[in-house]
């Protein structure tokens, strides 16, 4: 911003002349004197003269304040406001022009830097445009158009770039101006605006308040303390009254008047009333002993409450019927009429299967003994389970006769509830680390096996009857990667490639391949929102999740039924189903069927790995446990809504992508065996897997070195060892990972390629589910082919895929 905070020197000048009215000279002060003197003293007297004119002052006083701060709190905001709109739009001038300005002035096309520059000129607040070129010859371009002013102004200046051959040259400037003019202009109108209203209003308040303050107080208290004043004993006046109408209760005044009109009745009886004084003070202090032992048993009552409050009070007799349940009880569903003249243990649900604690606990109440926190699970009135937590304290009267007891009750649901999703959480949490860490040590066997089946193959191309036993052997193998994979999704320890897609055109692409997979007996049908929005998201993940909850539909309908995909816009603030509150833009992605539905008891177990209702060999179990670590990991989450014998709906939420347009998909090119000659240095624990890389980047033409562990690696390097790229395993023994191995190696050898190789990632080279920037990894287990491309891919300095 510049010059944005100059005052106009204009209307500086305008003003100015104004300054001398403070002053009282010449004529002015001439007339001051006679005409304001007389006047300014009568309200300085009239002032101080009651209550009414001074609350005046301080309202007149104390509004105007509260106007001008908030009339100035909201010029700056609307400022503020104004500016940073122009600001944007500056910036969006600089995004959206310099390339089209820059090509355009390249080619010295004066006419249409003019029209663009006129284009900038047309938009709101743009007062003037400015196109110089920066170039070695004689009379470079330079367009303005508009009206330059150094004046209330917002300038930007923007260079402007092109490419040649490969390289980006400066060969000129946009310089834009946008005037504050309107936005000054504004603010004064506003502040004008709400100044002469709020003073009006002000004024007129202020008045209503001391003309009400004296009809109602001041007239009043003038009556009183006339009549007060003017009060004799030996010719008492009638009784005090004011002249008003009465309200509807009696107010302050009225308990004045009535005070002083008792004293004065009180006077003129008390000679006439001595006779009757015995008898009076003796009744008064019946009452006083009644009303005494009243208050006493009031506040023990209430102090009962206090000790034991809670949601909602009781009271029961000396048989333990409940005799008294305080109005709240109906705000957690109970029905205080219901439970009169019953037992807790009428109320209470599931009692023998406690049968230890409620012994005790009726033990406690013929001993008549307080208890606290004895906890139970009832039924409200609309036969919804709750958990109580009562405190008693047994009543006795004042001859030691037991009376019941008094106390307090707790609805415990919401908080049983919440551990209980906490226990879930943990749960399910444990379990993901033990998947995980199963995952790790299976995929090292795994790599071999599928490395040294490939070499079988291989070598058995000309025996069909071994080649047929190794192509099993391959796909047991295959099949083992895929469960791993699942395993890893579930644990949220899967690697994972999130991008912007467009999450309609993905569930039609996978919808076409569901029709083969679901069989002609289900219908397929797709309800896809219009504005639905891009999501941020690994697509090939979310096709296979799609794909699975498909499968599970298909497995609820087997005489056939309806399956519904479909997507929509949610805003979320809310917490899952295993207590994570989850808040902001997702997009959903549903999966709806007709089956038989998931009974409630087992609904919570679902997302386990390894738990199906399916038979023996009709599934692993990890489908539905997939969907829900690849969810969470994404940074969404999934919700059931299942009616047994209506069908179920699979709800997957994925967090809004923030770019404008979705990613599209590069094809898959085939993977070739690409040789080499360099040299690796290969850190690998395993010495199965070890044994397997040395092979296989043998049989390709590169040259090793082999370590163990981290700290045999960098004695390698400290001793001076050659080699061109770093092949590491990332959960190593010994205290250091890989990916604290590869920082200390480039720590020595800057620049050194780097290829981390795992079967369970950790948070190592992963976090919040994706990748570091920047780095490659081959996935365990993985094929010669894979191998050979990805390294050939990281020596040649390829961004990793």
């Amino acid at each position: 911003m510049a010059n944005a905070a100059d005052e106009d020197p204009k209307r500086s000048h305008a003003i100015a002349p104004a300054a001398a009215k403070p002053g009282l000279t010449g004529v002015g002060t001439a007339l001051a004197p006679p005409i304001f003197a007389p006047l300014l003293s009568r309200l300085f007297n009239w002032s101080r003269s009651g209550i009414g004119p001074r609350l005046l002052v301080a309202v007149l006083l104390f509004s105007s304040a509260v106007t001008l701060m908030l009339t100035a709190l909201q010029l700056y905001l609307d400022y503020d406001r104004e500016v940073g709109l122009i600001e944007t739009r500056l910036d969006e001038i600089g995004r959206s022009t310099t390339g089209s300005l820059g090509e355009s002035l390249w080619n010295l096309d004066q006419n249409q830097l003019r029209l663009q520059l006129d284009g900038i000129l047309r938009l709101p607040d743009i007062r003037a445009a400015e196109v110089r070129e920066i170039a070695d010859r004689p009379n470079p371009i330079r367009l303005a158009v508009g009206e330059s002013s150094p004046r209330s102004v917002v300038t930007r200046d923007y260079p402007l770039t092109y490419s040649v051959q490969g390289t980006a040259r400066e060969i000129g400037v946009l310089h834009v101006e946008a005037t504050l003019t309107d936005v000054y202009q504004h603010l004064f109108n506003r502040a004008l605006v709400i100044l002469v209203s709020q003073a009006a209003k002000t004024f007129l308040v202020s008045l209503f308040i001391i003309y009400m303050f004296h009809l109602l107080v001041t007239r009043h208290l003038v009556t009183i303390a006339e009549f007060v004043s003017k009060y004799s004993l030996a010719r008492p006046p009638p009784p005090l009254r004011l002249e008003r109408r009465p309200p509807h209760h009696a107010d302050e005044l009225d308990k004045v008047v009535g005070a002083f009109n008792a004293m004065c009745a009180n006077l003129e009886r008390a000679y006439g009333e001595l006779r009757e004084a015995n008898e009076r003070l003796e009744r008064d202090l019946t009452i006083r002993r009644r009303a005494e032992e009243d208050a006493r048993a009031s506040e023990q009552r209430f102090r009962d409450y206090a000790e034991t409050a809670s949601d909602w009070f009781w009271e029961t007799g000396p048989d333990h019927r409940f005799t008294y349940i305080s109005d709240r009880a109906g705000a957690f569903g109970m029905d205080s009429a219901a439970l009169i003249g019953k037992r807790r243990t009428d109320a209470a649900f599931g009692r023998d299967a406690e049968p230890e604690k409620w012994r005790a606990h009726m033990a406690t109440l013929d001993r008549h003994e307080p208890f606290r926190k004895f906890e139970y699970r009832g039924r409200d009135a609309a036969g919804r389970m709750h958990h109580f937590s009562v405190n008693g304290q047994p009543i006795f009267a004042a001859d030691g006769r037991f009376m019941g007891y008094r106390g307090s009750a707790t609805d415990l649901t919401a908080q049983h509830e919440t551990e209980e999703r906490l226990r879930q959480a943990q749960k399910m949490d444990a379990i993901g680390q033990l998947t995980g860490g199963v995952a790790h040590d299976f995929n090292n066997v795994l790599t071999v096996i599928t490395g040294t089946i490939e070499i079988i193959q291989e070598g058995l191309a000309d025996k069909p009857e071994f080649a047929a036993i190794a192509q099993l052997i391959d796909d047991a193998a295959a099949r083992g990667a895929e469960i791993t994979s699942q395993l890893l999704t579930f644990a949220r320890r899967q690697p994972l490639e999130p991008r912007e897609i467009d999450v309609n055109a993905l569930v039609v692409e996978t919808a076409k391949l569901l029709k083969p997979i679901l069989g002609e007996h289900i219908e397929i049908e797709t309800k896809l929102a219009d504005d639905a929005w891009s999501a941020m998201a690994d697509p090939s993940q979310l096709s296979s999740a799609i794909v699975n909850l498909a499968v599970n539909a298909r497995d609820a309908m087997p005489g056939g039924g309806k399956l519904l995909l479909e997507t929509a816009n949610r805003e979320l603030d809310d917490t899952s189903g295993d207590g994570e509150v989850v808040r902001g833009a997702f997009v959903m992605v549903a999966v709806s069927d007709t089956g038989h539905g998931i009974p409630a008891d087992i609904r919570a177990r679902v997302f386990e790995p390894f738990f199906t209702t399916k038979g023996v060999g009709r599934g692993t179990g990890l489908g539905l446990s997939m969907v829900y670590g690849f969810a969470k990991q994404t940074g969404g989450t999934v919700a059931i809504e299942s009616e047994e014998g209506v069908g179920t709906v699979m709800r997957v939420f994925l967090p809004r992508s923030k770019g404008e347009a979705p990613a599209r998909a590069t094809p898959v090119q085939p993977l070739v065996r690409a040789r080499g000659q360099e040299t690796i240095l290969v850190v690998e624990d395993d010495p199965l897997v070890q044994g397997y890389v040395i092979a296989q980047l043998g049989s390709l033409g590169y040259r090793t070195l082999v370590a163990g562990d981290g700290a045999s690696a960098l004695a390698l390097v400290d001793q001076g060892a050659k080699f061109d790229l770093l092949f590491t395993d990332i959960i190593m023994p010994g205290g250091m990972n890989g990916r604290e191995l590869a920082d200390a190696v480039r720590l020595r050898r800057p620049g050194l390629r780097v290829l981390f190789t795992s079967g369970y990632t950790d948070n190592a080279i992963v976090h919040e589910g994706h990748l570091d920037p920047g780095v490659a990894l081959l996935r365990k287990p993985y094929r010669k082919s894979e191998l050979s491309e990805k390294i050939r891919e990281v020596l040649a300095g390829k961004p990793p895929a």
